[in-house]
């Protein structure tokens, strides 16, 4: 994996700007991503020779063979093809697999697309987690009926219980995010909220309040990876992926351990060895959220705090432009944007923030940047760092 280190690049990327996009197929939402991400690039359909398209569950707009799907949509033929899905960090591991057959020779232009229309997609989402069946280990969890929400609240108890993580610790992840939001055009959210306006918000699933819980929006982005050779000649400067690891480890939520570490454990490890880097390299950071309590338990896991310190972190505004680590400066899921699986608009973030191009906040002459994405119920996760 070494030998990969800083061979690839992204050349291109686009963000679609709508929230909301009534009656707008997924498909329609990834092939202008697509179209843009290249002109972006300075690059057209025509050279594309890969794809990577994990587009199979509710709203997303395709079915077990997506890819063969979306292909044919686009009116393309790639000899090298991924539809790896492991949930919402499938797009960063799509990266890592892209830069393989890419510094491999079997690709030399790849794009990576996602999309989903929650917000009006006629099939209705599932009611329960979908990690609970009635057969296997499953069985044994069903009686209880969890919802993906209250798989997260338990983690979230859990948390408090054992480390002394306060409500308000919590809350103030959302607010930082939020407030990265507000010079972001295109977030969802656009409104300064405080502590004490989470902590007022609906309960959801105790302790998660509606404010702990990420946004539901339509949208999705895509982006173009080459080799770094090839990168040098286009339009945009260059990112390039430094490193990246990933893991996957249990499915029932009764078996997460008792620390309540997750596979970030792993493929934090494997990214920064891969990269050659150390915490203190890290200028910013782009954390999956879709509650409160995920940033939380990623930055311990990957090693940015001791376990159960991060709370009190987050709480002293280290994840704040000028804090230790800025994170989420899009507003991330919390605020600005939440289609289902959000790996990839991390992702996208990662970029915009070492070009200088941050629509949120910016960091000022950010050099590295670690996007970190989560699976189901912290049964997957991804860590890619990427720098210029």
């Amino acid at each position: 994996m070494l030998a990969l280190s800083g061979k690839t690049a992204i050349v291109g990327i686009h963000e679609s700007p709508l929230r909301d996009a009534p009656q707008i197929h997924p498909f329609r939402i990834m092939m202008d991503c697509i179209n843009a991400a290249l002109d972006d690039a300075g690059l057209k359909l025509s050279d594309v020779d890969g794809l990577c398209v994990a587009s199979g569950d509710w709203a997303e707009g395709g079915a077990v063979e997506s890819v063969t799907e979306f292909a044919d949509y686009a009116g393309i033929t790639p000899t090298y093809f991924n539809g790896t899905d492991v949930g919402g960090c499938s797009y960063l591991v799509h990266a890592a697999h892209a830069a393989a057959a890419i510094h491999s020779g079997i690709a030399e232009v790849v794009v990576i697309a996602y999309a989903a229309c929650p917000r009006w997609w006629p099939i209705e989402t599932p009611s329960f987690d979908p990690f609970v069946f009635p057969a296997g280990p499953g069985q044994f969890e069903l009686p209880y009926d969890p919802t993906l929400i209250s798989t997260y609240a338990l983690m979230t108890h859990r948390h408090m219980e054992v480390y002394g993580t306060t409500r308000e610790q919590l809350a103030s992840v959302a607010v930082t995010f939020r407030n990265h939001a507000l010079n972001n055009p295109n977030a969802r959210m656009r409104k300064p909220i405080t502590i004490e306006d989470v902590a007022q918000s609906p309960l959801v699933a105790s302790p998660l309040r509606r404010l702990d819980c990420c946004v539901v929006t339509d949208g999705g982005g895509a982006i173009v990876m080459t080799s770094a050779e090839r990168a040098k000649d286009l339009k945009k400067k260059p990112v390039y992926l430094r490193g990246f690891g990933s893991a996957v480890r249990r499915t029932q939520i009764s078996q997460i351990p008792e620390d309540l570490g997750t596979p970030a454990v792993i493929s934090g490890k494997k990214a920064f060895e891969m990269a050659g880097l150390d915490h203190a390299d890290i200028d910013v950071a782009q954390l999956y959220d879709a509650f409160t309590i995920t940033p939380l338990l990623a930055l311990e896991d990957l090693g940015f705090c001791k376990r159960g310190e991060a709370g009190a972190f987050a709480a002293d505004g280290n994840l704040t432009l000028g804090g230790a680590l800025p994170c989420n400066t899009d507003g991330g899921g919390l605020s600005s944007n939440h289609p289902g699986k959000r790996g990839l608009l991390a992702l996208i973030e990662g970029v915009r923030q070492l070009r200088g191009e941050g629509p949120g906040v910016q960091v000022k002459d950010a050099e590295t940047a670690l996007i970190h994405g989560l699976g189901g119920t912290f049964c997957a996760s991804a860590t890619t760092i990427l720098t210029v």
